[in-house]
């Protein structure tokens, strides 16, 4: 595949389960918003409604229940992505049932991404001119994992084989990928500025800045990642069938011997 059929497919293989997608991950974005919002208001109960207890409460509990978002979205989107590739129907549970069989492997890659994440941000952020380059760093790395879920679903591995074959097939692709992710992080962003007017619309309406605005931000901030990971899950099963594709010939059908 070339730059933009690696672009644009992703898009494809969600618009092909999109009544799925929309149902699921709206269900799962109303849960954790719902969860945030008890623990934050809990939280300024016991701060004695305190700004300051409002607002860390609010920020710690929805970075929690954004990652575990993350995790069911990409253990979600990526068995449906490669059922698609495979033109064989699974339905939402069962793409449950293998998020759940997969939940080891899934929550080692989870936790190395997050840890590798904040390890490269926080040796490059201190000196704003190294910061550009931890960012890149940080994509390229991510683009040489960028094969791992999709071969722990496919080829039922672990997370280490799964990261070493991942390795393997993008050797040779590691910057056509980094082009990928920086793309799809720069429409995020173009897509998150709605975002910024927010708090000013809901003071509108509402006549308050506190827990109107509070509910709002978290709720469009989760639905935000959501969407998100939705979209670089499915770009990653594009590049895992791409590779295996040019490297292992996955795509060529071997015919049986012909009978005489």
């Amino acid at each position: 595949m070339q730059f933009r059929e690696l672009l644009d497919l992703p898009f494809a293989l969600i618009q092909a389960r999109i009544a799925t997608f929309a149902a699921v991950f709206g269900v799962a974005v109303a849960i954790a918003a719902a969860i945030s919002v008890g623990v934050t208001v809990f939280v300024s109960v016991a701060t004695g409604d305190s700004d300051s207890g409002t607002f860390w409460g609010a920020l710690l509990t929805t970075l929690i229940a954004a990652w575990v978002l993350r995790l069911f979205v990409r253990g979600f989107t990526v068995p449906m992505g490669l059922s698609i590739v495979h033109r064989q129907p699974l339905s939402w549970r069962a793409a449950l049932s293998r998020l759940s069989a997969e939940a080891g492997p899934l929550l080692g890659y989870s936790a190395m991404y997050t840890l590798i994440g904040v390890c490269v941000l926080a040796l490059g952020a201190p000196l704003m001119f190294t910061a550009p380059f931890a960012v890149i760093w940080l994509l390229w790395l991510r683009a040489r994992r960028f094969a791992t879920v999709p071969a722990i679903f496919e080829e039922n591995s672990t997370y280490r084989i799964a990261t070493l074959r991942s390795k393997l097939l993008i050797s040779g692709t590691d910057w056509q990928l980094v082009g990928v992710l920086i793309y799809l992080r720069g429409l995020l962003l173009v897509l998150i500025v709605p975002l910024l007017a927010l708090p000013q619309f809901a003071a509108g309406i509402t006549g308050t800045r506190r827990w109107a605005v509070t509910v709002l931000l978290i709720t469009a901030g989760l639905l935000f990642v959501a969407l998100a990971e939705m979209v670089e899950s499915s770009a990653q099963v594009v590049a895992y069938v791409d590779r295996r594709c040019r490297r292992e010939g996955w795509d060529i059908k071997i015919p049986g011997e012909a009978r005489p």
